[in-house]
């Protein structure tokens, strides 16, 4: 190796560069739901696990959140370059080519399509209705001040789906788990939307923050988790939980106090242990909490 050659920065491999993409790792706020669901269907049906359900389950919601971050980068390319916090992403920086990461996409899409065959028609069937919100939020902030409520929306197909795949028959106690995550998610999007307020604003993306200010957003947000909680507890209240539900959702509630202590209108310094280290302990917290419950009260491994 030359002295040149040596001095040009290593690119990292494609499959690499698009899992960083992606975020991979992020799975981690909506896998849980999905779980939750999935798992308490099954209690209701028989009271078993049924591991190749809980892994088609797990590889559909990985495939489908793929190809909703791989879409929302590529779409969202020309917005990212022009703000500071976003310009390193792969495909701004040339880490990641356009036609690599929709590759990259389509073959998640193929994945997510072929797991939901083989759970079951309604899976299928309805399939691409999940699709469409997750392509629709990337371009909600050209044309909506509330792209978070589009984003909420696509989160709470994740605990729908999970509870779909394991009965085939639609259930309004998913529903209402699926509607607590995505006002969660949408709660704390628009927290993590404060900090591009300036630079939204300079370059024409629309939010909540940038249309009504931050301290109207951490309001919201307020709001928001409220509304989960109390759609939690009807979850809860629906499915008949027991006492380790309730004390995962003591903790839940615990957290919310703790992420709307830490972030203030005025001080967004720890907006990234607020929106990483919180949002992601909630989800984690609630689904071991679930599993226990569901364990002590018969299901059966």
């Amino acid at each position: 190796m030359t002295s040149a050659s040596a001095a040009i920065p290593q690119q990292p491999g494609r499959t690499k560069a698009f899992l960083r993409l992606v975020m991979i790792e992020h799975s981690v706020f909506a896998l849980p739901f999905a779980y939750i669901a999935a798992l308490t269907a099954m209690f209701l049906a028989d009271k078993n696990i049924h591991w190749w359900e809980l892994l088609l389950v797990t590889v559909a919601m990985v495939g489908l959140r793929t190809f909703a971050m791989a879409a929302n980068r590529i779409i969202d390319r020309e917005i990212d370059a022009r703000n500071p916090r976003t310009a390193h992403r792969e495909l701004v920086t040339g880490a990641m080519s356009v036609k690599h990461a929709w590759t990259g996409a389509l073959v998640a899409l193929v994945v997510f399509l072929a797991a939901a065959a083989l759970l079951n028609p309604l899976c299928l069937a309805l399939a691409p209705v999940a699709v469409i919100p997750m392509v629709v939020y990337p371009y909600g902030k050209r044309f909506t001040n509330f792209p978070q409520a589009i984003l909420g929306l696509a989160q709470a197909m994740g605990p729908v789906g999970g509870w779909l795949a394991i009965t085939g028959e639609w259930s309004w106690e998913a529903v209402i788990l699926g509607l607590a995550v995505g006002v969660w998610i949408g709660g704390f999007d628009l927290i993590y939307a404060c900090q591009d307020v300036e630079t939204d604003r300079e370059i024409g993306v629309k939010s909540v923050p940038a249309r009504f200010g931050i301290p109207a957003a951490i309001r919201g947000a307020r709001v928001c988790h409220a509304v989960t909680t109390a759609l939690f507890v009807w979850f809860a209240l629906a499915t008949d939980a027991g006492v380790f539900f309730w004390l995962g959702l003591l903790i839940v509630a615990g957290a919310f106090v703790y992420e709307h202590s830490i972030v203030r209108p005025n001080d967004l310094s720890r907006l990234n242990r607020a929106f990483f280290s919180v949002n992601g302990f909630i989800g984690i917290a609630l689904f071991v909490c679930a599993l226990l419950d569901l364990l002590v009260r018969g299901l059966t491994p």
